[in-house]
């Protein structure tokens, strides 16, 4: 066991921790954030993104104690209380999930995404989720939402 000191979603945490717990059993089993959804388990589909500083990584590929003194943000720190983060906005707006399962790695990923790329094209975006499998759409809902919300976004 080892210590981990971490701030996820804001909120600082210090807790014991097995050496070789990942990162997405860490944040769903010991801290109960349940948006962080494993998919293959293999870093291939998306589902476990998280933001490490402000970084998509995979947190099924990530060790816990590899975060130590680290800021992470989850599915769960987008929203402001009740109110939708624009991004969430705009996938509820434009149908941008079925299941949901993907949604929240594909809405981590397209958040820092539309940090460094606050204007994208529609092949930009498109780009950007081709780290992430989605088994429910097509993705042009997606693709519709992200450029709606980095019209809403950019200033």
């Amino acid at each position: 066991m080892r210590e981990v000191r971490l701030s996820v979603n804001g909120q600082e945490y210090l807790r014991p921790v097995e050496a070789r717990r990942t990162l997405a059993d860490f944040l769903r089993e010991d801290l109960d954030l349940t948006g962080t959804h494993l998919g293959c388990e293999q870093g291939v589909c998306g589902a476990c993104t998280v933001l490490l500083e402000g970084e998509p990584v995979r947190a099924c590929l990530l060790l816990a104690v590899q975060a130590d003194g680290a800021r992470v943000t989850t599915v769960e720190g987008m929203a402001d209380g009740d109110r939708l983060h624009p991004l969430q906005e705009a996938f509820r707006a434009h149908h941008a999930l079925q299941c949901g399962y993907c949604t929240p790695g594909i809405l981590l990923t397209a958040l820092a995404f539309l940090a460094e790329h606050p204007r994208p094209t529609r092949d930009e975006i498109r780009e950007m989720l081709a780290g992430t499998l989605c088994r429910c759409t097509g993705y042009q809902f997606i693709v519709d939402a992200v450029a709606a919300a980095a019209r809403t976004m950019s200033p």
